[in-house]
């Protein structure tokens, strides 16, 4: 008989049991990850009516790597750039929120009698909302367009980065077992350099390298390079300190600012639903009956404390940032409940053995009912809001409402601001890529030299070949001028040039230094005090030639940073003259027995004035009627091909009221198409009617490009003039033929 790993047998277990419960849970409307939870269960240590899973610790490893790639779609979902654009609102709510419940999630184990590390982790549990779950429910309900969404959408953007800090954090806590002030100090000091480095480093390396490669890569090699770089900084974030969740995130943001962000997010996906169900499955395993029974109260109490102090944190910290009061409660509701992050901070603890075993079980119970609530919070937001808006003062809502437009008051950085913000990030930047430089030469480059060279020609050559790496990052640093339309603003007046002097002087003297603690890991201090100066005094002579070099390395990272979005406004820019006009484009709709419209003709309905959508065909059984005349009837069981934007089809859809099943793409000879109208053809200078698009061709006019015009649904007596482009649904060689020049076989533009 064949030996089978255990392995194998506890995924095929494991992997089963999540496929009927969740098929189970879409059929109820209800949150994938709770079936994953009550899979978890099912085959976990505490039922026994199913097969069990034999080896947990290779269903652990598999669930760290789930960690690793949720983190990591996290990170390609992130972009730096996405944090910088969240704007205040999202960050001031997201930092008052976060601190008022890990200061309550604290006080509450105190209260409880727990421990001060089960009490740390618990408001860590307590403090980062649930991304996929908000996501789901706001989908299912449709308000994703609404103005309070966007702030939700910040909000978790800023909770997630705050996740991700408070994991290193915890874990440095969890090390030290005191709050030890130094040690907090020096790891978020550690955490700002790494970041800075990596983001740096990888921003300049990673788009070139994938932009170099590009014609050689499939989505196979695209694949395996993605998951390798991935695996490479989580390698690399845990060989510095770091948890492998921050690696995978870090490489995520990084992957995110290129220009096949979207693609490795694409074949990335699977991946990570995979190794994410395996994860939220182990969580599940860990749920035990006796201990949820045993701490039925703290699990009640938390989650009292979940649904009611992140609902008024959120709220208080959206007004405090400005917003209105209507758009802060319905941010605060939503964001009532904890989910996949928590569970990561839980299984920090864990792991590090920190923690006590009834915590884990408890942020899952407590995790599971506030999934449950969010859908019905959401929907109820708005009419509490209503109750709440008639029991408030008038005068304290005309104070909110002053106090909401005060604060959301457009203002202008002062020249003073503008200066020292580029100072600042100038020279945190070139430090940090200073001093890395400083150590990877002396940490891997000086032995290795001093093995081939000597001890005295290795420390010399080493010590040259670290400055010429260092030169033109020490030039920006000292040299390099910062921000020069303010700066001169600034210079102009008296008054301010002392303190702009001190500001160079202060550069200069942090070069020095940074030269200095370079040498003085090659040579002793006196040498490298006299070396120092010979440095200096180089970088000054040679200042134009290392100006030039740095400003190509500079110039090749932002190309880089700004290679996305360059890519998706050349995109944007080329695909404005050849795409259907306001992105139109087909959908496919049943017409159901009870719908309203049954029995109706076209023209009763008014469905293109209504709604702005165009009825291209319809397929009646076995027959299709391609472009039907506005007296044609709708019966049972047609099936519609709708032409209209996303929003136009977005609306009919509403008004429909039809979940389709899956509808097999249907060959017809009707194509949306652009034609230009030249001198010579059948339709130049008739009007749409004259033109016998609609007899001949059966087609129908959708959009006219006139200059830079566009007229959408035009009248049937528009003239069509030379140069116009005309969007024509129906049958394309019969349409063709129309605009056809004479002894010329023109097709369609598009």
């Amino acid at each position: 008989m064949i030996h089978l790993p255990n392995l194998i047998i506890d995924l095929a277990l494991l992997l089963g049991s999540a496929a009927i419960t969740t098929l189970i849970f879409k059929k109820l409307k209800q949150p994938l990850v709770l079936g994953y939870l009550i899979a978890g269960f099912l085959v976990g240590p505490y039922f026994d009516l199913f097969p069990t899973v034999r080896e947990e610790g290779n269903i652990r490893v598999w669930s760290e790597i789930g960690v690793i790639f949720l983190l990591f779609s996290l990170g390609l979902e992130f972009s730096f750039k996405k944090l910088m654009k969240v704007g205040g609102a999202s960050s001031i709510t997201a930092l008052v929120e976060v601190a008022f419940m890990l200061g309550l999630g604290y006080a509450t184990g105190q209260l409880l009698g727990w421990s001060m590390m089960d009490s740390i982790f618990l408001g860590g549990v307590l403090s980062v909302s649930s991304t996929t779950i908000i996501i789901r429910a706001f989908e299912e309900l449709g308000v994703k367009g609404q103005k309070f969404a966007g702030l939700v959408f910040g909000i978790l953007v800023v909770e997630d980065l705050i996740a991700i800090v408070l994991l290193v954090l915890l874990s440095t806590l969890a090390v030290s077992q005191q709050f030890a002030g130094t040690e907090m100090l020096i790891s978020v000091v550690k955490l700002v350099f790494f970041l800075i480095l990596w983001f740096v480093g990888g921003i300049f390396f990673i788009p070139t390298l994938l932009k170099k490669t590009k014609s050689l890569m499939s989505e196979e090699t695209m694949l395996v390079t993605a998951i390798a770089l991935c695996l490479g900084m989580v390698v690399l974030a845990t060989q510095v300190g770091f948890s492998p969740a921050l690696g995978a995130f870090i490489m995520g943001s990084i992957l995110a600012e290129t220009t096949q962000a979207e693609k490795i997010e694409h074949l990335v996906k699977s991946v990570k639903d995979l190794f994410g169900a395996i994860f939220f499955v182990s969580v599940g395993m860990l749920i035990d009956p006796a201990m949820l029974q045993k701490y039925l109260g703290p699990v009640v109490l938390l989650t009292l404390i979940t649904l009611v102090g992140k609902t008024v944190s959120t709220t208080l910290g959206a007004v405090i940032s400005g917003q209105p009061l209507k758009t802060s409660v319905q941010a605060g509701m939503s964001l009532a409940q904890i989910g996949e992050f928590s569970f990561i901070i839980a299984t920090l603890g864990l792991t590090l053995k920190v923690t006590s075993d009834f915590l884990y079980p408890i942020a899952v119970a407590v995790s599971a009912v506030t999934t449950f609530t969010t859908p019905y919070l959401i929907k109820v937001a708005e009419p509490f809001y209503g109750w709440l808006d008639k029991r408030i003062p008038a005068g304290w809502k005309a104070a909110l409402a002053r106090y909401s437009t005060g604060a959301q008051t457009i203002s202008q950085a002062s020249d003073w601001q503008v200066v020292l913000k580029g100072y600042v990030i100038n020279m945190i930047v070139c430090t940090v890529i200073i001093l890395a430089i400083g150590l990877l030469s002396s940490l891997y480059v000086l032995p290795e030299m001093e093995e081939l060279a000597g001890l005295k020609w290795g420390r010399a050559i080493t010590a040259i070949g670290t400055f010429l790496v260092m030169m033109p990052f020490l030039w920006a640093l000292a040299v390099r001028r910062v921000e020069t339309t303010a700066f001169s603003n600034l210079y102009a007046q008296n008054r301010y040039k002392g303190p702009l002097w001190l500001l160079r002087i202060a550069r200069i003297v942090l070069a020095v230094f940074l030269i200095g603690l370079m040498l003085d890991r090659f040579y002793s201090f006196a040498v490298a005090f006299s070396v120092t100066a010979v440095f200096l005094i180089v970088l000054v002579i040679f200042s134009r030639r290392i100006q030039v070099f740095y400003d190509r390395l500079e110039a090749r990272f932002f190309t880089n940073f700004n290679a996305r979005e360059a890519a998706q406004a050349a995109a944007e820019k080329e695909r404005t003259p050849v795409l259907a006009p306001w992105d139109a484009h087909l959908a496919s709709f049943n017409v159901r027995a009870d719908w309203e419209g049954v029995g109706k003709t076209l023209e009763e309905l008014g469905l293109r004035e209504k709604y702005g959508v165009n009825i291209a065909v319809i397929e009646r059984g076995e027959r299709l009627l391609p472009i039907p005349p506005k007296s044609e009837r709708l019966y049972p069981g047609d099936r519609l091909q709708v032409i209209g934007t996303d929003e136009q089809i977005s609306l009919f859809r509403e008004y429909i009221d039809q979940h389709l099943p899956e509808i097999k793409p249907v060959k017809t000879e009707i194509e949306l198409r652009r034609y230009e109208v030249l001198p010579g053809s059948h339709v130049f200078g008739k009007t749409i009617r004259q033109s016998g698009i609609r007899e001949q061709a059966r087609g129908l006019v959708v959009g006219i490009e006139r200059d830079t015009n566009r007229i959408l649904n035009p009248v049937s007596d528009m003239m069509l003039e030379n140069g116009d482009v005309v969007w024509v649904v129906g049958n394309p060689k019969r349409t063709a033929a129309l605009f056809r020049v004479k002894g010329e076989s023109q097709k369609p533009v598009a």
